[in-house]
């Protein structure tokens, strides 16, 4: 017979003083999520290449309007410390140096999702959607659209769409600024 085992559940404190200790380093790639340590894939070079993409892009058209954070954390719970690809922050003058934001704080979250669609999917989106991210966009790179989710409530998004190249979309935060699916996945 099977005994389940009794998981350890952290907080962002004690995820901080692991940090403060040695235990966890700036080298490891790992997220906290739940409670618990989540250790992240390697970062493929499509998956970097969309990012830095769409990252240039985004300075430019979002520059002086929005703070761009890139695979940096999100304190959305005290026990959730996600670190999305990127984020469209509503601006502080302190760029967020008194503490990462919150989900209030953020006015777009991207996620680029080459091999880790269905975590994506069943992992962050949820908790993303539970702690208030008023929009996600999901880069799937290996179908080549955005999938676009807003209007979050505690059991998911209630609005999806997904864009295909040829197709623009806009953040809920900035109507007037359009963007091609294409110039944030890349080339077919």
């Amino acid at each position: 017979m099977a005994v389940e085992r009794a998981k350890r559940q952290f907080t962002v404190a004690d995820y901080y003083r692991m940090a403060e200790a040695g235990i966890l380093t700036e080298d490891d790639r790992v997220e906290l999520i739940e409670g618990e340590i989540v250790e992240m894939p390697p970062i493929g070079d499509r998956h970097a290449s969309c990012v830095d993409r769409t990252t240039v892009l985004f300075a430019r058209l979002f520059g002086g309007r929005a703070h761009l954070r890139i695979q940096n954390p999100l304190r959305s719970s005290n026990r959730s410390e996600p670190v999305p690809d990127l984020m469209l922050l509503r601006p502080r003058p302190d760029f967020y140096a008194s503490g990462h934001p919150t989900p209030s704080d953020v006015l777009l979250l991207v996620e680029v999702s080459d091999s880790s669609e269905a975590y994506d999917r069943r992992v962050t989106l949820p908790l993303y959607a539970r702690e208030g991210v008023q929009e996600v966009w999901i880069f799937d790179l290996g179908r080549s659209v955005v999938r676009v989710h807003r209007e979050p409530s505690p059991t998911g998004y209630a609005l999806v769409a997904t864009h295909r190249r040829g197709e623009r979309i806009a953040p809920a935060a900035f109507p007037d600024i359009a963007i091609r699916v294409e110039e944030v996945i890349g080339p077919a």
